[in-house]
């Protein structure tokens, strides 16, 4: 469990990272962050300007310590494919929020209304896992889609299936995120 103080840490740092590679400057890790970030934690880096999606890249699973993670998944997302690369121009603009993840959990359901009964809009985030295609959402992403079936309906696409009703037969996991965002001039 991350407080205020290490969220704060991980959106100061994933902002140092993000101007020190749009400007082609060296990446340093310091050694003096939180020792709680050696642990190792899925994060995802959000960016937006003027309250719409600029790149969001991140690392679901606990593979790497979180601080790691947040450093590559800050990079990535000032080049997410959706979007063209981030300039030096847009640094003022944007708003970062680092998402740090629980372990993802998978969701066994027999029938489509139990997984429905299974995950708690606003606090379940989802990965949808369909032979080699997969698709995640942070519980963020309910703000733009409340509804549970059209949720899921959109997952299939993200993850690249033209079938809307895959999620039926697909494997769904769940996770919860601690998200620590940008405020103004503050972090």
């Amino acid at each position: 469990m991350m407080n205020e103080k290490d969220g704060e840490f991980l959106v100061k740092f994933a902002r140092d990272v993000i101007e020190r590679f749009v400007k082609n400057e060296i990446i340093e890790t310091s050694s003096n962050y939180p020792k709680k970030l050696d642990e190792k934690g899925g994060v995802f880096v959000t960016l937006e300007e003027n309250g719409e999606l600029r790149g969001c890249i991140g690392l679901p699973y606990p593979e790497k310590p979180i601080i790691e993670a947040v450093k590559e998944a800050a990079i990535s997302a000032t080049h997410d494919p959706r979007f063209p690369p981030l300039s030096i121009d847009e640094l003022n603009k944007i708003t970062i929020e680092v998402s740090v993840l629980t372990e993802p959990e998978k969701i066994n359901f027999k029938t489509p209304e139990e997984l429905l009964s299974k995950i708690i809009p606003n606090k379940d985030g989802l990965i949808l896992k369909n032979g080699w295609n997969s698709g995640l959402f942070l519980p963020q992403v309910w703000k733009q889609i409340p509804s549970k079936k059209e949720f899921l309906e959109n997952l299939c696409y993200k993850a690249g299936l033209s079938d809307p009703e895959a999620w039926k037969s697909s494997d769904i996991y769940k996770f919860q995120v601690q998200s620590f965002k940008e405020k103004g001039d503050e972090y």
